[in-house]
């Protein structure tokens, strides 16, 4: 596989390249977006690792510049763990993410499912639609039956992990170590606090809710239709 890595950190970008290669992977590297850009113009690439914050052209606009010619896969790669930062990050286009510091095998496991699904969604799919919810991954928007329902950053990233694998049953734990990308320490209840939330804005009864669904002594799972 083809990868390209933009990162402005020396050691780190030698590092992610060895380990790439190790991999078995063809990997060209970059110290900015400007140069990233030229690599992406003039060799093909598969996937792309973007560092967020670099020097000369940042990941963001990297990332728009991408989006307005290819669907490439691309996982930025971020210091901070800003819930606005993935929003944006999203809404311009992005894959995913990976907080710094991560582990190879984290990384090696998010290229493995990132390439998977794109090869497996219809090119310039940007939406996810399941029953009366439309979730717009370009404006952060969510739609049901054509109405805007306004998201915290929480609950856009919470619905938009649910709505990637609907019918699937996620632990409190699952949910919460996918969306704060955080150790998941002990349960206070912020789970619950969100899904609350989000129910009271997409269920048509929050009291018997039948698209973000309980599944008693275990956590919640999001309706297939």
């Amino acid at each position: 596989m083809n990868i390209l890595v933009a990162e402005d950190e020396k050691d780190l970008r030698e590092l992610l390249k060895l380990n790439l290669e190790n991999e078995g992977h063809h990997v060209r590297v970059a110290k900015n977006g400007k140069e990233a850009l030229d690599i992406f113009e003039h060799h093909s690439i598969d996937i792309g690792l973007f560092d967020v914050m670099m020097p000369v052209l940042d990941g963001f606009n990297l990332l728009r510049r991408i989006r307005e010619k290819s669907d490439l896969p691309i996982i930025m790669l971020t210091s901070r763990g800003d819930d606005m930062d993935k929003v944006l990050g999203f809404g311009l286009g992005a894959d995913d993410y990976l907080v710094k510091p991560f582990s190879m095998a984290e990384l090696m496991a998010r290229i493995g499912v990132r390439v998977k699904k794109n090869n497996s969604m219809p090119i310039n799919e940007r939406s996810i639609i399941i029953g009366d919810l439309t979730l717009d991954l370009v404006s952060c928007v969510l739609y049901k039956n054509d109405m805007t329902i306004d998201l915290s950053a929480k609950e856009f990233l919470i619905l938009k992990f649910l709505m990637e694998n609907p019918g699937r049953v996620f632990t409190k734990k699952q949910i919460y170590t996918a969306v704060w990308e955080e150790e998941y320490l002990y349960d206070d209840n912020t789970i619950m606090v969100h899904i609350s939330h989000l129910r009271q804005k997409i269920e048509t009864d929050p009291k018997k809710p039948v698209v973000i669904i309980t599944i008693k002594g275990i956590g919640y799972k999001l309706s297939k239709a």
